[in-house]
């Protein structure tokens, strides 16, 4: 690798020494961020900005030993590229020791190469060296802090590959975080170096941007024991299935790898130790359940999977039959008389038609006797958007089923998920027989795949007598014995939602809203989200319905908390700091885009004034939504989808109502806060 590669990465214009960057990690990054803009290493300040507060909202980036990490993958820049600050004042950056005086803002590109994103795990590996940190601590010059990183992104020989010295213990690790840029590296040193220090062998697979090299399977046969380092799932973990087990995210790993190689020696001679489960694994994106997590974390990881890969399939198919409406109107999804029989008009139209041979109306006689109200294309392609958004929306219970299923059994639970999924519908039961039927699928598939069996038996399991057996056993329970008591009560809940009107619809209107606002793309948002788009898939064919009501106001009080926070820091910007004012530029797009997780930042600086002030304004919202009779037919895109709301006006008075609401709730906690103790503003 050449030096104009490593200095490509850093160069001195890039580097700030003893500098005071403002009085919190928002100000350094954001200064660090202008001074890659200023060396002309950033195309668009602001994204890399707003990608790296991004990533910080998820998990702080401060490390042991005054380190910090901002880092991010970024359309704001072309090429990888670092900044450098070594602080004085110190900064918090979130550490568990204390503040940190040496900071990197590693940006790397969305679509980075390999080869860059190579040198940047190298940096990660080195900062857990202290001699490395050490010497930045000690330079006098940027061109010192530059060579000491060119040094350490040097091209070392070819590693001969690992293998365990006899006699001594053997271990295995995985490390991955989201982003794989920098924690999934520093774990993996930080391993290394904590097993050298116990007299053990260790191989580590790095699951990152740079990409994976797998360990050998006779390496991983011959390990007493696996460690998990990983924030997000581990891909083909099925390869370790048996092994003791000991698992934590990256930042454990980084800040106490001693503790976690003690752990799996213990865990070696320990029969009762957690075990890697058997299946086929892959690539999950949900983090793998630990010794330590509770029944609610595990609850609520499981559930979101279900609900994270079920969302797709509403949004596809909700916008589709919304524009199928538009261009077809409603009678396309109405009953009607072709000749003697009777037909489903969409269906009909989209067998029988083409872009050659477009409908007539005079063929079709609807439900209570009127003719189509129009043919052509635009009546061709409302049909063919209804078959198509109709297809979409039958998937959505079986993959909010089969991926909860997946989250408890990984891949052998996907197949008898999905079929419970189907029997939810099969059995009236909706998203409660979903929930309930993944559930089971995923303890019926995992129960199974503990078993022991014979070892010729073993290559079936996963593939043919787990996804048999979950199902046949799974599926009796839920047809033999939940199937009538599950359809019973969601016709309970659905005869309730219909009855409801005036205050009763109110109320509702106004939780909902509280819900959609707490924690902005968390799981009671996403609770509420779910309740709303799984009743719009019984109603979505309809033309008047309670769900279509409840869709508007978890919609529009979802837009409410990133429009209000926004507007507020044009109002009174100097109750914001600078990072924050930058932020509500993007807040309001993002909010009439109703993606609520725009009002994150502001929540994460400021929570006790700043969650108060937005549920209230989402709950007025919800409520007058639900008061003045708004429908919506699409699941998602805010004022984009207008053509899909049944009562605009209603539509924009309840929005700019809990809009006000909540940015004069802000910006009055936010005043009354700034006259004890001003905010500073940052730097």
């Amino acid at each position: 690798m050449s030096d104009l590669i490593t200095t490509e990465l850093i160069t001195p214009e890039l580097v700030r020494l003893d500098a005071d960057l403002g009085s919190d990690k928002h100000a350094v990054i954001r200064a660090l961020a202008e001074t890659l803009g200023a060396a002309g290493r950033a195309a668009d300040v602001e994204q890399l900005i707003a990608d790296a507060e991004a990533r910080e909202a998820t998990s702080a980036t401060g490390l042991r030993g005054g380190i910090a990490i901002p880092h991010c993958r970024t359309s704001g820049v072309s090429t990888p590229t670092l900044g450098f600050a070594r602080l004085a004042p110190r900064v918090d950056f979130g550490a568990k020791d204390g503040d940190a005086d040496l900071v990197f803002l590693i940006a790397a590109p969305a679509g980075g190469d390999a080869t860059h994103l190579e040198l940047l795990t190298k940096l990660a590996r080195a900062l857990v060296k202290s001699e490395f940190t050490d010497g930045l601590r000690a330079a006098t010059s940027a061109e010192e802090v530059v060579a000491l990183v060119s040094g350490v992104l040097e091209p070392a020989a070819p590693a001969a590959p690992a293998t365990a010295t006899s006699g001594r213990r053997s271990l295995v690790a995985v490390t991955a975080c989201p982003t794989g840029i920098a924690h999934t590296y520093m774990a993996a040193e930080a391993l290394q170096a904590a097993a050298a220090k116990a007299g053990v062998d260790i191989v580590v697979e790095t699951q990152g941007s740079a990409g994976s090299t797998p360990i050998p399977a006779e390496i991983i046969a011959a390990a007493d024991a696996v460690v998990f380092a990983v924030d997000v799932g581990v891909r083909d973990r099925h390869r370790f299935a048996g092994k003791p087990l000991v698992s934590g995210g990256v930042k454990k790993a980084v800040d106490d790898a001693d503790a976690m190689i003690a752990e799996a020696l213990r865990a070696i001679d320990d029969p009762t130790a957690q075990r890697v489960e058997g299946g086929s694994g892959d690539a999950s994106g949900i983090p793998a359940a630990s010794a330590g997590e509770s029944w609610g974390g595990r609850t609520r990881r499981i559930l979101m999977t279900g609900v994270s890969y079920m969302i797709p399939f509403v949004a596809a198919g909700g916008l589709l039959i919304a524009l199928a409406f538009l261009f077809g109107g409603y009678e396309i999804a109405l009953g009607s008389t072709f000749g003697d029989a009777s037909v489903n008009t969409a269906q009909h139209i989209v067998l029988n038609s083409s872009l050659f041979n477009l409908p007539n109306p005079d063929d079709y006689v609807m439900a209570n006797g009127a003719a189509l109200a129009h043919g052509g294309l635009l009546t061709y392609l409302g049909a063919l958007f209804l078959v198509l958004g109709g297809a979409a929306f039958g998937f959505l219970v079986p993959a909010l089923a089969g991926y909860i299923a997946f989250a408890i059994a990984d891949r052998p639970g996907i197949a008898p998920g999905f079929v419970m999924g189907a029997i939810a519908g099969t059995t009236q039961s909706g998203f409660l027989g979903g929930i309930i039927g993944g559930v089971l699928a995923g303890f019926v598939a995992l129960w199974i795949g503990r078993l022991q069996v014979p070892t010729w038996a073993r290559g079936l399991m996963p593939v043919l007598v787990i996804p048999l057996g979950a199902t046949l056993v799974s599926g009796f329970v839920m047809l033999a014995v939940l199937g009538q008591p599950l359809s019973k009560l969601m016709g309970q809940l659905n005869d309730g939602l219909n009855s409801m009107s005036g205050g009763s619809a109110i109320v509702l209107g106004a939780v909902l809203g509280l819900m959609m606002a707490f924690d902005m793309g968390g799981p009671l948002n996403k609770t509420a989200y779910v309740f709303a788009t799984t009743g719009l898939t019984a109603a979505a064919t309809a033309t008047d319905a309670p769900q279509l009501k409840i869709m508007a106001a978890v919609m529009l009080a979802g837009m409410v908390p990133p429009i209000a926070l926004g507007l507020a820091t044009f109002i009174r910007p100097q109750l914001f700091s600078v990072a924050e004012r930058e932020n509500g530029k993007a807040a309001i797009p993002l909010g009439i885009s109703f993606i609520t997780e725009g009002a994150i930042p502001f929540a994460a600086a400021d929570p006790l004034r700043v969650i108060p002030s937005i549920m209230a304004g989402s709950a007025v919202t919800g409520a007058l939504s639900e008061l003045f009779g708004v429908s919506l037919r699409a699941p998602h895109g805010g004022i984009f989808v207008l053509f899909a709301v049944d009562g605009i006006a209603g539509f924009f008075i309840a929005l700019a109502a809990g809009v006000a609401v909540a940015a004069a709730l802000v910006i009055i906690l936010k005043s009354t806060a700034a006259s004890r103790q001003p905010v500073a503003a940052a730097a």
